[in-house]
């Protein structure tokens, strides 16, 4: 039975692989930090993890986790609404509210499940999802998921926004819903204008915060903060696993009605384990640390600046950025690939970006700044892309 399909799927993976698109795993033998082990002993600066504030490996963290596991146990084996909840998701909870200034918080498994689990239980067919163009893969699956009316809206663009809105007019209930920070650009939403022109033609605000919390914003809480848009926005949703920790973990925040309702008809809420007890020892610590002090936010935005700055007088074509990510334009699949694979022996640890992760023709290197870097990882990582791009044509 399995034949013709194994040969239909040895086919695809071939012409996969003769287009360079394949993607291939690397394995880290370590801890995950600015430096990292890769599996054939080697070490490397690793510019691809979405520690942005460097805590992946931290050790007050490690120590909340193992405490919380060694009071509260391994795994929860359960579904919260049937014996699954502990004082500790709800102290989590509390926490992810008070940072981001919203009324109650739930939690999932992981963002992708928060995303898909938002819109089927809020709105009908009588409504109206208007979604950013370059939105992640999970709000789009989410949208999916939902019969409501979909519009989408070019990337960033208010005045293609606004026409949605107009057209959305005709359907009961409408909802904006846009990344803080795009992921494959680095660029920030305009969630000012959005929420002007949400005002004006009466929809509701919904902004995934996962590459934007713990980043932008004067104390990185992300696009709420950037705006001052507190009580503007109606649903944030946003994970433990970059900024907060680099672990699993994703939550919905929001208004008090909206959380309450995803925790009777969310499904993926609904059927799928509690987060471990050690990951929510974990959560409440690290908000703890983020209330305490802004310095590794800090750190990371002057190491953004440092690193942006070199690469560009170098003579890197990088996309504007005002997150902790850095696009530089290969635009070429294969390139990319080669690139990324030539830098590793450099000891920068990179991944290229192509197609379908990206459109055609917009392949590149994404480079991902943490607090865990130091100036002289920076500087070994500018001179590794010089050489690397000298070699390969990039630079002339």
């Amino acid at each position: 039975m399995y034949g013709k399909f194994q040969k239909y799927l040895q086919d695809e993976l071939k012409a996969i692989e003769e287009a360079g698109l394949y993607k291939h795993e690397r394995n880290i033998c370590s801890a995950q930090g600015a430096e990292i082990t890769l599996e054939d002993g080697s070490k490397a600066l690793n510019f691809c993890a979405n520690n942005y504030l460097g805590l992946s490996n931290n050790p007050r963290l490690i120590a909340a986790a193992k405490k919380a596991m060694d009071e509260r146990g391994y795994g929860m084996s359960s579904v919260r609404f049937i014996c699954g909840a502990q004082d500790l998701h709800r102290q989590l909870e509390k926490a992810i509210a008070n940072y981001f200034h919203t009324d109650d918080t739930i939690l999932y498994a992981a963002c992708f499940d928060a995303n898909g689990g938002v819109f089927e239980p809020l709105l009908t067919a009588e409504d109206a999802i208007i979604s950013d163009a370059l939105n992640h893969a999970s709000i789009i699956d989410g949208v999916r998921l939902c019969k409501a009316v979909r519009y989408r809206y070019a990337n960033a663009d208010m005045a293609d926004l606004e026409r949605c809105l107009q057209e959305a007019q005709a359907q009961r209930f409408r909802i904006i819903v846009t990344d803080g920070v795009f992921s494959m650009d680095g660029n920030v939403a305009p969630m000012d204008r959005i929420c002007e022109l949400a005002e004006k033609y009466d929809a509701l605000v919904m902004v995934d915060e996962s590459h934007s919390a713990g980043v932008v914003g004067p104390t990185g809480r992300g696009v709420a903060e950037q705006f001052g848009l507190y009580g503007r926005i109606d649903i944030h949703t946003g994970t433990l696993g970059k900024s907060f920790g680099g672990a699993v973990g994703g939550f919905t925040t929001g208004r008090q009605e909206i959380i309450d309702m995803l925790r009777q008809r969310s499904r993926p809420y609904l059927f799928s384990n509690s987060l471990p007890p050690m990951i929510c020892g974990a959560g409440i610590e690290l908000f703890k640390m983020l209330e305490e002090s802004d310095e590794l936010h800090a750190k990371q935005q002057e190491n953004v600046k440092y690193f942006r700055e070199k690469m560009l007088a170098a003579g890197f074509d990088c996309k504007p950025t005002q997150s902790a990510i850095l696009a530089v334009m290969l635009y070429d699949a294969p390139l990319s690939q080669k690139f990324a694979a030539r830098i590793a022996q450099e000891g920068i640890f990179v991944t290229g970006f192509y197609y379908p992760v990206v459109p055609k023709g917009q392949a590149r290197i994404r480079v991902q700044i943490s607090a865990a870097h130091e100036k002289e990882h920076l500087d070994k990582a500018i001179a590794a892309f010089i050489k690397v791009g000298k070699e390969l044509g990039v630079l002339k």
